[in-house]
């Protein structure tokens, strides 16, 4: 399993503060989120080693977000997104277009139930598809944004041959002027293609694990709230460099993917995960 949507998302948001925070900070203070800027830096993260596991492993994860040119970078469950749409000079509403590419280990590696393990491992993953959202600035105070925004990818190296659908609201905040704060509710959809490769359990899997046989079909696959806060190691978040972050993450797996023998038999519909990390912008 890779880095969760929340954390992929929410640590760019959490390490680089939201425009409308840049954009609405009435001091004299320049910013280093005025122009071309971007945050490097990695996570540790832990969480079920694949989708539905009851077993927790730890996995770093690299983290990539910026602005070059007027294009934004976001960072996104193994991948990465682009934004094409400047938000202009202090916007009340800004939009959201782009491409999106992901990679996927789920079942692949990391697997620590024997049982699962036998069933074979799946190919890696590579989605590729488009982001569009909206983003409202100035809600609750003048620093404020909530961002409704969706994911959708299909598969493009033959592995699970389907479309994955990421809907997603985010509430950004900050709490001071070094710490920041961001909320966020997300979903996933998945057609019969996903479903079929990764929650079915075909004969040849069945003989080799002894699970039941079970056919899945697409639909909504989970859904979840997650939380982080970042807080800058200078007392600035306005003027880059180091800045930690710390992130939880509740996700409910629903219809096939907790009904497959991988999740309610071996595995637990319940998915926690907790990752922190250390990040500089420039």
């Amino acid at each position: 399993m890779r880095i969760p949507i929340f954390l992929a998302a929410a640590s760019a948001l959490a390490l680089a503060p939201s425009s409308a925070f840049a954009q609405a900070d009435a001091a004299p203070e320049q910013s280093v989120f005025d122009g071309d800027y971007v945050t490097i830096g990695a996570a540790g993260v832990y969480g079920p080693s694949y989708e539905g596991s009851d077993d927790q492993v730890f996995y770093p994860v690299p983290v990539l977000q910026g602005k070059l040119a007027g294009i934004g970078i976001s960072p996104r469950q193994g991948g990465i997104g682009l934004d094409l749409i400047p938000d202009g000079e202090d916007p009340s509403i800004g939009f959201s277009l782009g491409p999106v590419v992901t990679y996927s280990r789920n079942r692949h590696s990391q697997i620590e139930d024997p049982v699962v393990r036998s069933a074979g491992k799946l190919k890696d993953a590579i989605d590729v598809g488009a982001n569009a959202g909206v983003t409202f600035y100035k809600l609750l105070s003048a620093y404020d944004s909530l961002t409704v925004s969706a994911d959708v990818k299909w598969n493009v190296n033959k592995a699970h041959r389907g479309m994955v659908i990421s809907p997603s609201v985010s509430y950004v905040t900050p709490l001071s002027k070094a710490m920041l704060a961001t909320v966020v509710l997300s979903a996933k959809h998945v057609d019969d293609d996903y479903a079929d490769y990764y929650y079915s359990v075909s004969p040849a899997q069945a003989a080799a694990s002894g699970l039941p046989l079970y056919q899945a079909k697409g639909g909504w696959a989970n859904m979840g709230a997650s939380a982080l806060v970042g807080y800058d190691l200078d007392g600035n978040l306005l003027n880059g460099g180091f800045a930690v972050f710390g992130a939880a993450s509740y996700s409910r797996l629903i219809k096939d993917a907790k009904r497959t023998p991988y999740t309610s038999i071996r595995g637990d519909a319940d998915q926690w995960v907790l990752g922190a990390g250390l990040a500089y912008t420039f």
